[in-house]
């Protein structure tokens, strides 16, 4: 493409300010990109849900965005990581994707009735200078706006270079001479539209190049409305091609932006000539002139794209539905990242979300791991049964390789999450962001720490946690059940209502495992003063028994991340409300301290009740 271009240049200076307009038009458009991307955050995942709960909200929203960024592959392609992290409905993304087609076609009109009849690059030149004071300032909303003013005076500039190229490239060359009449032209030149937009990866830019021309008569007006459906067309293809690398629910996405512009594009092509007369006949009655070709081709490009909307819009639950029943994929280890992915970053708030779903697989990942070191299962530990009951009743410990479960399930996802971090980090995040990412971080360290306490404890486990002396037994029994009951009261966190869980649902839980683990070391040694336990064997309990709390510790610390949370004046609120690690210490100290003057009071019967 490189070597084309320098021998375009070479054979014609016209052609350089034509290529010149559209390198200009691009990188306005992402100069337009990197400035909305300044202004993502928590609210855009709150003003999402809000936005997208019906179908009619959905293609307004992807209408609106799709006007305000003058990008539908930037709003498909970060549509696509909403929909990957989990943040809206596959059936959100599909109105969106729908809102999008229609919102791409504003540009079309702002290019033709504006940018073809006015100096559009006196208005350029403010716009550009505005954008380098403000991007030259620090704080980053300021810095977003700047680029955001470059974006439109690059656009600006970048239609009045092609419109004064093709104006130049008239008298020295006639594309139109080129025309190919009847359906194979429209065949023809729908692909021709379809391959300068996956060139370019803009069907704005595309859009840009077919209103030029035909403004400088070097098309004629029937190519100008075939090319414009391939530029349609094209753009679901640029959507496509970044889509594959997002994971199941982007790749249902993008199948869903395909399908449903192909179906526009059929519905254009086979009715092309019945568009055309509704064009003619509704330009007629809002005021557009017969010789006005710019604005009929507008006109065109969004009553087909309308057209498409009223179509598959009744059917959207149905195409939810087939995608999700045909469009699979074979299940990945559990080891391998399910969330984090290079489209994920498009946006600070996507970024966050799925780091968060993925945290959730590697909590899930060390949760198997433990439960097995526990030799209880899932199903158990998330039952009604009495724990105490099905610890007891454990007839063999399950074997586990626990180095190997570590390296393959615990490990290589870790580093991932870690990896990922440390690529958001790097793109610019609020204060509050920033804090969400140090959480998320601290809290895979804290699972990681989990795991690596299970690992030292399970060997005593495997050996005494059956062992026909009870005396030693029960120790250990009371180990299992304590660590399976935080697994069983975080599930049951998880599974509330994210609106209404916060972080200090926890704090009773820590308070009692507290005071369960100074009782097991009180009863520990009072068993050795009694000489019923050898000392060597009271170490090595009191070492598990120590083991056992910092699983419970981290996986209360981690499940903190897992929650979604809420806004900074409620996060600091619940810091103050929260107790201290040293005032669980002692309110379970004074809790025991109850416990045995009450016992002393009333008998060993009433105490143990």
């Amino acid at each position: 493409m490189l070597m084309g271009l320098g021998y375009g240049f070479w054979v014609s200076p016209t052609f350089k300010e034509i290529a010149a307009g559209v390198a200009l038009f691009l990188f306005g458009m992402l100069s337009l990109e990197q400035g909305f991307k300044a202004f993502t955050g928590g609210a855009l995942e709150r003003v999402l849900r809000g936005s997208t709960n019906r179908l009619w909200k959905s293609i307004g929203f992807g209408v609106i965005s799709t006007t305000l960024m003058q990008s539908s592959t930037l709003v498909s392609l970060v549509t696509i990581s909403f929909v990957s992290a989990e943040m809206i409905t596959l059936a959100a993304g599909i109105g969106i994707i729908m809102g999008a087609n229609l919102g791409t076609t504003t540009g079309a009109w702002l290019i033709a009735g504006l940018g073809m009849t006015v100096n559009i690059a006196e208005y350029a030149m403010p716009a550009l200078v505005f954008g380098v004071v403000l991007l030259l300032q620090k704080p980053k909303a300021m810095k977003g706006l700047g680029y955001l003013a470059m974006g439109v005076g690059f656009l600006f500039l970048g239609i009045a270079y092609m419109k004064s190229g093709f104006d130049a490239f008239q008298g020295a060359f006639d594309l139109s001479a080129y025309a190919v009449e009847g359906f194979l032209g429209v065949l023809l030149y729908t692909a021709i539209g379809v391959a300068i937009t996956v060139v370019m990866q803009s069907s704005h830019a595309t859009l840009l190049v077919i209103i030029a021309a035909l403004a400088a008569g070097q098309i004629t007006y029937d190519n100008a409305l075939a090319l414009a459906i391939g530029a349609n067309l094209g753009s679901a293809i640029t959507t496509a091609i970044g889509g594959m690398t997002a994971n199941l629910g982007g790749k249902r996405l993008a199948v869903a932006h395909v399908i449903f512009n192909l179906l526009t594009a059929a519905v254009a092509i086979a009715l092309i000539r019945q568009i055309g007369w509704a064009v003619d006949y509704l330009g007629g009655l809002i005021g557009i002139a017969d010789d006005n070709l710019l604005l009929k081709l507008a006109l065109f490009h969004t009553l087909f794209n309308l057209f498409g909307v009223i179509l598959l819009a009744p059917f959207t639950r149905l195409l939810e539905s087939f995608l999700i029943r045909h469009v699979t994929s074979v299940a990945k280890p559990m080891e391998q990242p399910r969330y984090l992915y290079p489209g994920a970053l498009e946006t600070s708030s996507s970024a966050i979300n799925a780091l968060r779903k993925e945290l959730g697989r590697l909590y899930d990942n060390a949760y198997d791991l433990i439960a097995k070191g526990l030799s209880l299962s899932r199903s158990v530990i998330e039952s009604d049964q009495s724990l105490t009951a099905a610890v007891a009743s454990t007839q063999r410990m399950i074997p586990l390789d626990v180095d190997d479960v570590y390296e393959r399930k615990i490990k290589s996802l870790h580093s991932a999450i870690i990896a990922f971090i440390s690529e958001t980090q790097g793109r610019g995040l609020a204060a509050s962001e920033g804090n969400q990412l140090y959480a998320l971080q601290q809290a895979s360290r804290d699972i990681v720490e989990a795991v690596k306490a299970m690992k030292h404890m399970h060997k005593n486990l495997s050996t005494y946690g059956l062992s026909s002396d009870p005396i030693v037994r029960g120790p250990y029994n009371r180990i299992r059940r304590r660590i399976a009951r935080v697994f069983r009261e975080i599930q049951q966190i998880r599974s509330q209502d994210p609106e209404t869980v916060t972080s200090l649902s926890l704090d009773a839980l820590k308070l009692s495992l507290e005071t369960s683990s100074q009782d097991l070391t009180s009863d520990i040694n009072e068993m050795i003063r009694s000489r019923r336990l050898a000392p060597g064997m009271a170490t090595s309990m009191m070492n598990d028994e120590s083991y056992a709390s910092e699983i419970c510790d981290n996986l209360i610390e981690a499940s903190k991340a897992l929650l979604q949370p809420g806004t900074p004046e409620d996060e600091a609120m619940e810091d103050k409300l929260a107790l201290d690690d040293d005032e669980i210490q002692r309110i379970a100290a004074d809790r025991n301290s109850e416990t045995k003057r009450f016992g002393a009071h009333h008998g060993p019967e009433k105490a143990s009740q």
